[in-house]
């Protein structure tokens, strides 16, 4: 009976300490964008194996992804994205980054999520 005891004290240990690196990480933003869910596993994504960004969500109209917030080169990673699809970065202009092709323009639009992580939406029109 002991060996159960300890055990479920072990587990409730570690789901306590989990939590709290959640929320520590997340903060106040954990719920902003619906179901954290999807959220929480592509940022294990992102910290446990070498990708720059984690798509979250796919609805018809648009793509969401997750990027690790950088201080140098911040939108870095998204522009390589939209450059690897034969866009070219423009500028900036406010929390969208603007991106041309063939006389066509694309907004990407960019927010923080956190101070670890920042979200950015692509709409699918533009990859058709």
């Amino acid at each position: 009976m002991d060996h159960i005891k300890k055990i479920t004290i072990t587990l409730i240990t570690v789901f306590v300490l989990g939590a709290c690196l959640i929320v520590s990480n997340f903060g106040s933003a954990l719920f902003q964008e619906g179901n954290p869910i999807p959220l929480i596993v592509s940022a294990l994504k992102l910290e446990f194996s070498d990708t720059e960004y984690v798509q979250f969500a796919k609805t018809e109209k648009r793509n969401r992804y997750l990027s690790i917030n950088s201080d140098n080169n911040r939108y870095e990673v998204v522009k390589e994205f939209m450059n690897s699809k034969g866009w070219k970065y423009q500028e900036q202009m406010g929390s969208g980054l603007i991106f041309s092709k063939n006389g066509e323009d694309a907004v990407v639009e960019v927010r923080q999520f956190s101070s670890n992580y920042f979200i950015w939406e692509i709409q699918k029109a533009f990859f058709n």
